[in-house]
């Protein structure tokens, strides 16, 4: 029952197969099953009973809400929650309760959707791993898979298999282990420079960036205003349309979100490729990308072309500059952000207050890890005045050449643009830490920083799995707004790629035991 999709289990809940209250309490119960994994940091059961409760209620009246009624789904711990601690992984908010929701989680419990809890995440959301929070760092689920295991077991050189446990990708590492390990049906992320489609890639399921103004900002705590936007997470795209139904929209409590009313849609299965045009930018065969991510983007182009679309090689030519872009411009809007952590109206605040110098001092000392304090410390060189024309301003500059390069593709005809998400699969937690937060970061943001800088829409589909058995996605970039299109060639390419689903044979020593068919895998 928890492995079906959010349109399946929506079905079976209208049929009377299920009822809210008994799929939340399954999906509360497997939380706690694996709680190893470290997704989630605050698990809201009371809540989501007395919630699964009052779905249960219309569902008996016959007046229920929507697609979403009833349906269990999990929220990144840096979205306001009212009543629920939100804390960003962070000790600067441990322990804070917001006095309101974010209108996405608002949206999300008006059409009765069941709050599980929060997810885990880097601090404040800067890092690609989730391994960064005072939490902990969050377990890929994949490291427990059948496939991964097989594969490990014939190459193992050590005794302990749990030693080699895998990161999840960041920042929104918890909502993607939540809905690859089937303990809740869709979650929240937030994606910057890609923390939605880079954890979703990493962990086998759809991640998609929405259009920037298309969703509302207001409650996420805010990282990069300019670029941040809420991710959806989803175990198929036809969930993920679902659920971006259910949260686009103009919101007056947010003044970028667009003024022009959104309907939703439902995608169809079957598309006319013969009037496709699939654009591949040869500036994404970048230094670094793995010959198994290459080989797959190669057959993913060939499969469209196969179909009857029109298959080009593109170029968005300032792509070598957009990661120093990025990180310049992320760094500064950092740095203006997390000045209003100072210890005064919530949050975190020092006991030494000999003066409030030294109080605003030892609160954000005590408050930030070392990786907040020095995108804040680099982020405020480059708005220092005698910097700031040489850095910040250039940087805008260049991010207006980036965009451009976009508009003149789309221009030119393209519809879509093909790239990888990832350089490569995921790896283990000892690799990974061997870099530091703002190398990796750079490594991992490199193919999906550019459509935050651009505003445009972009999803990830997870496609196949690598020699190690674990998954591997790839990106879709559409046109601003344009998120019908740009889904209706996702869904068709994964109904054509036919990804398998997680086999999660043992959960470590709970004994679970969750197995799917495997479907047969297009790419072999």
């Amino acid at each position: 029952m928890l492995r079906v999709s959010l349109r399946e289990i929506s079905a079976a809940l209208k049929e009377g197969r299920v009822s809210p209250t008994e799929l939340c309490q399954r999906c509360l119960s497997f939380i706690k099953a694996t709680q190893f994994l470290n997704a989630y940091i605050t698990i809201a059961e009371e809540t989501a009973l007395k919630q699964a409760e009052e779905s249960e209620e219309r569902y008996r009246g016959g007046q229920i809400l929507g697609d979403l009624d009833g349906i269990p789904v999990a929220v990144k711990d840096n979205f306001s929650t009212a009543g629920i601690e939100t804390t960003c992984a962070s000790n600067m908010l441990k322990g804070y309760i917001p006095p309101y929701s974010a209108t996405v989680v608002q949206k999300l419990l008006d059409q009765g959707a069941v709050l599980l809890g929060k997810t885990n995440l880097d601090e404040f959301a800067m890092g690609s791993g989730s391994t960064d929070g005072i939490f902990g760092p969050v377990r890929n689920p994949w490291s427990y898979s059948r496939q991964y295991r097989e594969k490990s077991v014939q190459n193992s050189h050590t005794e302990n298999e749990d030693a080699n446990w895998l990161v999840t990708g960041g920042s929104s590492g918890g909502s993607a282990a939540a809905v690859s390990s089937f303990t809740c049906f869709a979650a929240l992320g937030s994606d910057t420079g890609g923390s939605t489609r880079n954890p979703a890639a990493h962990c086998g399921v759809v991640g998609l960036k929405p259009t920037y103004g298309l969703i509302s900002r207001h409650g996420l705590i805010p990282l990069v205003n300019s670029m941040d936007v809420p991710g959806i997470l989803t175990r198929c795209v036809d969930d993920a349309a679902i659920v971006l139904g259910v949260l686009a929209g103009h919101d007056p409590k947010d003044s970028t979100t667009v003024q022009d009313p959104f309907k939703p849609f439902e995608l169809t299965s079957f598309i006319d490729a013969s009037k496709l045009c699939i654009g591949i930018p040869k500036e994404y065969h970048a230094p670094g990308l793995s010959s198994e991510t290459l080989a797959l983007w190669s057959k993913a182009a060939d499969l469209f072309e196969n179909a009857g679309a029109k298959v080009m090689e593109v170029s968005l030519p300032h792509t070598r500059y957009s990661i120093i872009c990025y990180h310049v411009l992320c760094t500064a809007e950092v740095a203006s952000n997390m000045a209003r952590f100072d210890g005064l109206e919530y949050g975190h605040r020092s006991s030494m207050d000999k003066s409030t110098e030294v109080m605003y001092a030892a609160t954000r000392r005590e408050g930030f890890n070392d990786v907040v304090r020095g995108r804040i410390l680099s982020g405020n060189y480059f708005l220092l005045k005698q910097n700031y024309e040489t850095y910040f301003v250039k940087a805008q500059k260049v991010r207006r050449l980036i965009a451009n390069d976009f508009v003149n593709v789309f221009r030119s005809g393209i519809d879509v643009l093909l790239t990888p998400t990832t350089l490569s699969d995921t790896v283990p937690y000892v690799e990974f830490i061997k870099e530091d937060n703002r190398t990796r970061s750079a490594q991992d943001d490199i193919f999906t920083q550019a459509a935050n800088m651009a505003g445009l829409p972009a999803i990830t589909v997870p496609t196949a799995l690598s020699e190690k058995g674990l998954p591997i996605g790839l990106q879709f970039i559409g046109r601003a707004f344009q998120e019908q299109q740009l889904l209706t060639v996702a869904k068709w390419f994964e109904k054509q790629v036919k990804f398998p689903m997680i086999q999660l044979q043992e959960m470590m020593d709970h004994g679970h035991t969750i197995c799917h068919h495997q479907k047969s895998a297009f790419f072999s």
